[in-house]
């Protein structure tokens, strides 16, 4: 059927490849900051967290990667479905706006840590990867 052929053209290397890797590095992002949030957040922004609400906001952050992160590594067995297109569009959703936030922070008047840069230049490919996961789904649905 022409909706198997979809889920077969959707299922490319790009999206096996884009899951696996944001599992991986939102996992292992998601649980540092749940084990200990002041260690991320140094390297990103030069200074510990300090304070239970700045800990606890950090480790509720931590979750929410871990969970995005688990969603990914599940989507890699469907990564031509429908969900798992919204996936990407909400990781597209947050890897934009992880990008421009760490960004503004480099760019103000505070500290930078060693990771900032990096972790903004590392959001940016990711986002871009998820316009191009995105747009080849666009393509092969107004093929049929």
């Amino acid at each position: 059927s022409s909706d198997a052929r979809l889920t077969a053209f959707r299922e490319t290397p790009l999206r096996k490849g884009l899951f696996t890797v944001t599992a991986v590095l939102e996992v292992v992002t998601g649980l540092a900051l749940l084990v200990e949030p002041s260690r991320p957040a140094s390297l990103l922004l030069g200074s510990a967290l300090e304070g239970a609400g700045p800990l606890l906001v950090a480790r509720v952050a931590g979750a929410a990667l871990l969970a995005l992160g688990l969603a990914c590594a599940l989507a890699r067995g469907d990564a031509g479905s429908r969900a798992a297109s919204g996936l990407i569009a909400a990781m597209l959703t947050y890897n934009i706006a992880a990008a421009a936030l760490l960004a503004s922070a480099g760019t103000g008047e505070g500290s930078v840590g060693v990771a900032l840069w990096p972790a903004v230049a590392l959001h940016v490919v990711l986002a871009l990867a998820c316009l191009a996961a995105l747009r080849a789904s666009a393509v092969a649905s107004a093929s049929r």
